[in-house]
């Protein structure tokens, strides 16, 4: 299922022919890479793509005449932003958050340290493996929220950068 924001307020899940979970009776028709012909409950539409950012995930289409920027996320897209590292933050970052419940067993960095992106920061024991948890893009660490030997939730802040 794929999270749609349309101009940064209007909000769609879609999932096949399914969007907010109603049915959509569509016929798309390919006219080249950038022009399609959507005819959709009955309505026709004539649909460019204008600009693409495929890294971020960013569509800008012309909707018969009518300018729209598109944000989608798939649930993968999703469950990074709650984790704190999603692709627009990649290169400022604010906070590690614990992907998932576990025993930090060693910290790696201390408060002041410079930061690179890659970084090993913290080791997390889950499920009985070790998880190297790094950084997600470059910083300067302003605390450290957790201790050696404590257990942490799920998205538990662990280290907080400037």
């Amino acid at each position: 299922m794929n999270k749609v924001t349309i101009n940064g307020t209007k909000v769609f899940e879609i999932a096949g022919n399914k969007i907010d979970g109603a049915e959509l009776l569509t016929d798309v028709i390919f006219l080249d890479d950038r022009f399609y012909h959507v005819i959709a409950e009955g309505k026709s539409f004539n649909i460019e793509i204008v600009k693409q950012d495929s890294k971020l995930k960013l569509l800008t289409l012309k909707v018969n005449d009518t300018i729209y920027e598109v944000d989608v996320k798939d649930k993968f897209d999703r469950l990074l932003d709650e984790m704190g590292f999603n692709s627009a933050s990649a290169g400022k970052i604010s906070e590690l958050r614990a992907p998932m419940p576990g025993l930090v067993i060693d910290i790696r960095i201390k408060a002041g340290d410079l930061i690179a992106k890659g970084d090993a920061m913290v080791v997390l024991e889950a499920m009985k493996m070790e998880n190297v948890l790094k950084a997600p893009g470059d910083g300067v660490v302003k605390s450290i929220a957790v201790e050696k030997g404590v257990s942490v939730n799920k998205n538990q802040v662990l280290i907080i950068f400037e």
